[in-house]
């Protein structure tokens, strides 16, 4: 038989009808419903990824315990080598995520699902798309949702000046919206891809497979890859365990709850709100945890309803849109900030804000790219690109325009909730200033508490997955212990010195930097992966053999073009010959 490489389209296509009925009999086995997931349901603790991550880990709550100052010193120190010499890394690279998962979403890749080609969504796009709520950021809306948009509007931003309210907008937005849903997008799909396409065991490392080969991927490269994942989880929710904490201090102080909290204060919250955690943890009971995120979800539309309705409802509505207006026009002056921008005086103020979150988000791809991976079973890459990004993305924008909103119009009417410029307190100075703002005051340490759950439980639960090779259900234990370890890291990072937020940035940035260099690894394995999908495959063999039997047909119409004049110029010779000679 002719190799069909060495042959014609015409030939293929002429081959290929002969043999439909053989076709025909195995055309469907390439589509199957369901793809079967490498799930170690019996996997035992990996000690070459617990080990060496939890060694870090207590390293570091033994160093704050032992020598706080020595500690906050290395914290500071450690910070401003990174933003020196790999802030560019983070600014340059968070662009390119979101760009690259455009580029993934509106090509032909887009098409490719998350599992069989038959597989339908194992969600439904209303319950999906609201889960996603629950994975994202609760804790830092709270915190930095009032209070961002004003220190932006009366410190301005660099390059521009105080007073600006569309440049105040856009610069939280632009840390709240688009990159952030990015880098979670990235990790996400990876991982759904390799899990639900390729039936591969549900880890970062799995994902790697394509780029680095099985036996690596299985091997030390890989357990290193899962070890920066728990590590980096650890810190990012730590972070965020902490500023809830800050924020639900400030709660009871503003209530009048506690008079002057201090360090016990935080202590004693950490330790209430872990203890809860560890109860729902091992108990095993998912639908209680199913509950709060709901629960959560509720709390925070009745927070936001109350104040843009008792609040400058009006202002808000025309923030809406310039907002938007605002963040995309300036949208490329804020995403080539970097330390040399202002005439050098920029690289405090990224530390402080774009590259801090950059790393903050970096240290959380791990948690919610899994949680983001389990819900979207079924889905397209395209339906997944723009339900990750389009989504959370618009509730930002609703949300900082209205407290962030509400706080600019304040501070413009002379009603300043800045205070002091703590962060944690402005919060709830806004809802004082509004009737009945006490009571909302303690419905948002509510909802900061049962942030702090959702996110340590769900967080442990993605530690446990990568401990335990990929088990979709990790031992209780096991997901505790990395819940406790990482209240506890919190904690430390807390007391360690008289500026617990600073030390909490500077050690999610440092703990965040080696896993910028895992998820941009990501981005080519994904790509790789997905050149090598059938559906890809078969796109590019359909245009190549459109193109091939498009130029035979060419050819061949050429062909008959030339035989038809030949032929009609015979014609003509003959009919002179029968008119004979002319006279």
């Amino acid at each position: 038989m002719t190799n069909p490489e060495h042959s014609s389209a015409t030939e293929q296509l002429a081959t290929m009808m002969s043999d439909a009925d053989v076709i025909g009999e195995h055309v469907d086995d390439t589509s199957a419903s369901a793809i079967e997931v490498a799930d170690r349901g019996k996997a035992k603790i990996d000690w070459f990824i617990v080990a060496p991550a939890a060694a870090v880990i207590l390293a570091v709550v033994g160093w704050g315990i032992a020598s706080p100052t020595s500690f906050e010193n290395f914290a500071a120190n450690a910070l401003s080598f990174v933003i020196e010499n790999l802030g560019w890394a983070f600014v340059f690279f968070g662009t390119v995520f979101v760009g690259f998962m455009i580029v993934v979403a509106t090509t032909k890749f887009g098409s490719i699902k998350l599992g069989g080609d038959d597989e339908e969504p194992e969600f439904r796009t209303v319950s999906w798309i609201a889960m996603m709520f629950a994975a994202g950021m609760g804790i830092g809306l709270m915190f930095y949702g009032a209070s961002e948009p004003l220190t932006f509007y009366r410190d301005g931003v660099p390059g521009h000046e105080p007073n600006e309210v569309g440049t105040a907008m856009a610069s939280a937005l632009f840390h709240w919206t688009l990159h952030p849903w990015a880098i979670y997008a990235i990790v996400g799909l990876a991982i759904a891809y390799s899990t639900f396409r390729r039936g591969r065991r549900q880890l970062i490392s799995s994902a790697f497979v394509p780029l680095l080969g099985k036996r690596k991927a299985e091997g030390f490269w890989g357990k290193l890859i899962d070890v920066l994942a728990i590590v980096a989880t650890v810190f990012g929710t730590a972070t965020s365990l902490g500023v809830g904490a800050i924020q639900i201090r400030a709660g009871l102080s503003a209530s009048g709850i506690i008079d002057s909290p201090g360090t016990w204060t935080i202590v004693g919250i950490v330790g209430v709100l872990t203890l809860a955690f560890l109860v729902s943890a091992l108990s095993g009971v998912g639908k209680g945890i199913q509950y709060v995120s709901n629960a959560n979800m509720v709390m925070a539309a009745l927070l936001a309803i109350f104040v843009f309705i008792l609040g400058p409802t009006v202002s808000v509505l025309n923030l809406l849109p310039s907002s938007v207006a605002s963040y995309f026009s300036q949208f490329f002056d804020m995403a080539g900030r970097t330390a040399i921008s202002a005439d050098g005086t920029a690289g405090e103020w990224l530390g402080s804000w774009t590259i801090f979150y950059w790393a903050w988000w970096i240290s959380w791809s791990p948690f919610v790219g899994m949680f983001l991976a389990r819900i979207s079973r079924g889905r397209t890459i395209r339906e997944f690109t723009v339900g990750v990004l389009v989504a959370p993305a618009m509730v930002s924008v609703i949300w900082f325009s209205i407290f962030g909103g509400t706080a600019i119009v304040f501070e413009q009417n002379g009603d300043s909730i800045w205070g002091d410029g703590s962060a944690e307190t402005q919060l709830f100075s806004l809802l004082q200033s509004l009737p009945g703002g006490a009571i909302m005051g303690i419905l948002a340490m509510i909802l900061l508490s049962t942030f702090f759950i959702t996110s340590a439980d769900s967080a442990s639960t993605v530690m446990g997955t990568l401990s335990q090779g990929g088990r979709t259900n990790a031992t209780p234990i096991v997901s505790a212990t990395w819940g406790l370890l990482t209240a506890i890291i919190g904690m430390v990072m807390l007391i360690s010195g008289d500026s617990a937020l600073p030390n909490l940035q500077s050690i999610t940035i440092i703990a965040a930097s080696p896993f910028l260099l895992v998820i941009i690894g990501l981005m080519f394995a994904l790509v790789k992966d997905l050149k090598d999908d059938v559906v890809y495959v078969d796109y590019r063999s359909q245009k190549a053999f459109a193109t091939q039997l498009a130029r035979e047909r060419r050819i061949y119409s050429e062909h008959l073009r030339a035989e038809e004049q030949k032929t009609r110029r015979k014609e003509r010779l003959a009919e002179r010959k029968q008119q004979g000679p002319i006279k």
